[in-house]
């Protein structure tokens, strides 16, 4: 049994939620998760954010991570082997990989680093000024306003 969610309804009531929206739809139509490499997502203060990706196997040269707007993509693909033998047991998974990971508004990459197998990704959210919330300070109910003044033109003498 299959359980899918219409959101129609709340297109035809809201306004600026479409991203939102589509990456729900998108969730939903998931089938079939492809769980290598494997990962995790580690929040490691208020606003940071770390990925680790076991990459056994690849080099720097053999990856890529590029951020997009709201769409983090990291790419392994290793270069081609030299031919040093018969392998009897192939057990470490040298296969190409594309893994991509949606990122909130204001959230971007501050580094990335590889060791020892474990690709690390240092994600920050940077919530602009404007955005941030600002305390009101209450007055006394007192507008103090400069006089209205009516400007006219100067009689030149």
């Amino acid at each position: 049994m299959r359980n899918e969610l219409d959101f129609a309804p709340l297109y035809r009531s809201s306004i600026g939620f479409d991203r939102v929206f589509n990456l729900l739809n998108n969730a939903q139509r998931l089938q079939a998760i492809d769980a290598w490499p494997p990962y995790d997502i580690v929040k490691t203060g208020e606003d940071d954010y770390r990925i680790q990706m076991a990459v056994a196997g690849f080099a720097e040269g053999d990856l890529d991570i590029t951020q997009e707007r709201n769409v983090l993509l990291v790419k392994g693909q290793k270069a081609a082997d030299g031919k040093d033998g018969e392998y009897l047991h192939r057990g470490i998974a040298g296969r190409a990989f594309e893994r991509r990971f949606e990122l909130a508004d204001h959230v971007r990459v501050e580094n990335a680093s590889l060791r020892h197998g474990i690709l690390s990704i240092a994600l920050k959210r940077e919530v602009p000024e404007a955005m941030k919330p600002r305390k009101i300070v209450i007055g006394d109910g007192s507008f103090q306003q400069a006089p209205l003044q009516i400007e006219s033109e100067r009689q030149v003498a």
